[in-house]
């Protein structure tokens, strides 16, 4: 393994995995977007010899929405294709088979507010945060990598295709009964919508 090098490159350089099957809701890109703004941008994005994204996928849209033009890059040269494949997946996956110390977390939390620090950046949800600091309250599940009943489907689209889908979700989230309550992704709620509507139409 060489030595690794941070280099700084032009977002335009660097290419997106066509099969990356990781995604990124658009409050997601928010928070990391926020999360740069705050502490900087300290998790370089990994790349291959090509520019070609391997770790890193969401930092690079929440760069764009900062209207960042470079980011910190970290080229991988010694990895096999199979080895590149591998690592765009496990990358995302190890992080869900961690847990959580409740209690020291609680500690954690209720110090940084005494510090007054926003509490949003650390990308907890505000029911789990009214939990952590309320000492009465019962302990919050956590997330972890059980995503059951929750399903990821993966698909690419054409920019053309993609206008037409962010226009839609986009008039669909601004409905009421896009609000299903069985999903806390407003994205997720308004797809499903607008795939209800279609099929009556055409069932």
């Amino acid at each position: 393994m060489t030595d690794l090098k941070v280099e700084y490159k032009n977002i335009k350089e660097l290419i997106p995995y066509c099969n990356n099957s990781r995604t990124h809701s658009d409050d997601q890109v928010l928070q990391i977007a926020s999360s740069i703004k705050e502490f900087g941008f300290t998790n370089p994005v990994l790349i291959d010899g090509q520019g070609g994204i391997i770790a890193g996928h969401g930092r690079i849209m929440a760069a764009q929405k900062l209207k960042m033009d470079e980011v910190p890059t970290i080229t991988l040269n010694d990895l096999s294709e199979a080895q590149k494949k591998a690592y765009i997946i496990a990358d995302n996956s190890l992080s869900l088979n961690a847990a959580w110390d409740v209690d020291l977390l609680r500690v954690e939390v209720e110090q940084l507010q005494e510090f007054d620090f926003d509490l949003t950046l650390l990308g907890f949800a505000d029911d789990v945060l009214e939990k952590l600091l309320d000492i009465n309250a019962e302990m919050p599940d956590l997330p972890d990598g059980d995503k059951d009943p929750f399903q990821q489907k993966t698909f690419t689209l054409h920019d053309e295709q993609a206008s037409i889908l962010d226009d839609a979700i986009a008039k669909a989230k601004r409905s009421p009964i896009a609000d299903t309550g069985l999903n806390d992704n407003s994205n997720g709620n308004a797809i499903t919508l607008i795939c209800e509507q279609w099929l009556k139409n055409h069932g």
